[in-house]
């Protein structure tokens, strides 16, 4: 199992937040710079045709999250014995992890684990009815396996590692790559702000969409296999009996299968479905019975600050606002 290791979910959002301005600072620097080597070369690139792009590089924190393709190195200045990374990735891509090089010792206790998704505060996303793999079977544990797993690809587009380093200038370097999910399942937003299709074609699985910030959400279009056939008669006990459905959670933690159910859709959309939601953490999650292709379409927008602060009047469901 992974060490104790507990975070707030605002220190998540933060990261988020830091990870827009570490990708916006490398889009100027290229801009402004778009070719290092023009400069010694009299304005000649050389030739570079069978030549990969240049690595970034840089050292790892301690507690660190991660968002562009790299390879990072963490050395231990001091006995660190509380550690992680989170990866996230855009959406429609796979994360994989390559251990390039490890020093640790793992009979001292020193520990290096992949973990499939995220952890924080003992909730797992995706959820452990959600993921394809058991729990047990989603940490990869260095220790255990060597280098015969070099590299470990996530089933979505985030994933973690946990360490503990006992010894100074002990350490690792790791490359991070993404790979193209042509169907999404299991995502969490790196941005506050965007439009994303969540498709399921004949597969029995469910997915979820998380986005870590309150928000106006629309659903927009909604396409499941069932209301291409009979029409189905609308019951009072919500969607849970029937195969194919989406939810709309709100929680404050990152378990979907531990948020509050605010609405469920199983039936044809007579226009636009909104809801302002003020949790941390609000998730479109469909359920699939492998029989259709299921498909839903959705605009969500980061709540303003005046809208938080006067949420009766802003249509704001309120069992989330007393923890923001």
């Amino acid at each position: 199992m992974a060490p104790t290791f507990k975070l707030q979910s605002h220190f998540v959002l933060i990261c988020l937040l830091a990870l827009r301005g570490e990708s916006r600072y490398l889009e100027l620097r290229e801009a402004v710079d778009p070719d290092p080597f023009a400069r010694f070369s009299g304005g000649a690139s050389p030739k570079r045709e069978l030549e990969e792009e240049p690595l970034y590089r840089r050292a790892l924190r301690c507690v660190d999250m991660l968002s562009l393709q790299g390879q990072f190195t963490f050395t231990a200045d001091r006995p660190q014995l509380h550690c992680a990374t989170f990866f996230i990735a855009e959406p429609e891509e796979f994360i994989t992890i390559r251990y390039d090089l490890v020093s640790i010792d793992c009979q001292r206790g020193d520990i290096l684990q992949v973990f499939d998704g995220w952890i924080l505060k003992g909730e797992k996303f995706p959820s452990s009815q959600d993921h394809p793999l058991p729990t047990t079977e989603r940490y990869i544990d260095f220790c255990e396996s060597g280098l015969s797993r070099r590299s470990i690809r996530s089933s979505q587009n985030v994933a973690m590692i946990f360490f503990r380093i006992h010894e100074p200038g002990n350490g690792f370097t790791i490359t991070m790559m993404t790979d193209p999910n042509l169907f999404p399942c299991n995502i969490i937003s790196q941005t506050p702000n965007g439009r994303f299709t969540l498709v399921v074609p004949h597969l029995h699985r469910n997915c979820s969409f998380s986005i870590i910030y309150p928000v106006a959400i629309k659903i927009s279009d909604l396409t499941l296999g069932h209301l291409n056939g009979l029409q189905l008669k609308k019951s009072s006990a919500g969607c849970g009996g029937i195969g194919d459905f989406v939810e709309l959670l709100g929680g404050t933690g990152l378990d979907p299968s531990k948020m509050l159910l605010l609405a469920d859709l199983c039936y044809p959309l007579r226009g636009p479905a909104q809801m302002k939601v003020g949790c941390d953490h609000t998730v479109v999650r469909m359920v699939s019975s492998g029989k259709h292709i299921n498909r839903v379409t959705f605009e969500y927008r980061q709540l303003e600050p005046y809208e938080l602060e006067n949420p009766n009047g802003n249509s704001i469901q309120e069992f989330c606002l007393s923890t923001l």
